[in-house]
């Protein structure tokens, strides 16, 4: 999972009321977090390139932060060129080991019960690396989820229902998916955001 890029948009949409009753026409929830990055003064080399820090964070309501041994290595990237082919993006390609970057809101939990919650990134990634979404939940306890996005040569928009996932424990210090599956996960707090591993 390291050697992946990880796209410039990361959305996650989300409701912060429980489920529908049986009935109620449904709706889709609102917007609970965007992050598009923001690039900063000049770049220390001539890759355009930063070490993802907070700094790189658009949004002030939210807080970046970098897991794993390399974690450190990955990177704000803006790829010389036109922003639609090349947006602004976080790159774990200098990373020697698995890494995650998680965003959460400083202020709110968020509410994932919803049937219409999903989250929506844009993402590239190369050879066999894939991106999954990481949560943490408000007891401290770390998920990854069991849908992939990856590999694809180009940077795409991808949606991914949280209805739809499974979730195992993570190893947030080593970025390690650990035990079995949880068949009875309650998101109905979760703090840190559903993220990239």
């Amino acid at each position: 999972m390291r050697r992946l890029i990880f796209g410039s948009v990361l959305m996650v949409v989300v409701l912060a009321g429980g489920v529908f009753a049986q009935g109620t026409p449904q709706t889709r929830p609102p917007l609970f977090l965007s992050e598009s990055w923001k690039a900063l003064s000049t770049p220390p080399d001539d890759h355009g390139a930063w070490p993802a820090s907070q700094q790189g964070v658009a949004s002030a309501t939210l807080q970046l932060t970098l897991h794993g041994t390399s974690g450190k290595e990955i990177q704000l990237v803006a790829v010389r060129g036109n922003a639609d082919v090349y947006p602004l993006n976080l790159w774990t390609g200098t990373t020697t080991s698995p890494s995650a970057a998680t965003l959460r809101d400083r202020n709110n939990f968020v509410d994932l019960t919803n049937p219409l919650a999903k989250i929506r990134w844009v993402v590239r990634t190369s050879g066999f690396h894939q991106v999954r979404p990481v949560i943490k939940l408000a007891d401290g306890t770390w998920l990854v989820g069991d849908r992939p996005t990856g590999p694809s040569a180009d940077f795409n928009e991808t949606d991914i229902s949280i209805a739809d996932l499974r979730w195992m424990k993570l190893d947030i210090a080593r970025v390690v998916a650990v035990g079995n599956w949880s068949d009875h996960v309650d998101l109905s707090k979760v703090d840190g955001s559903a993220s990239p591993i």
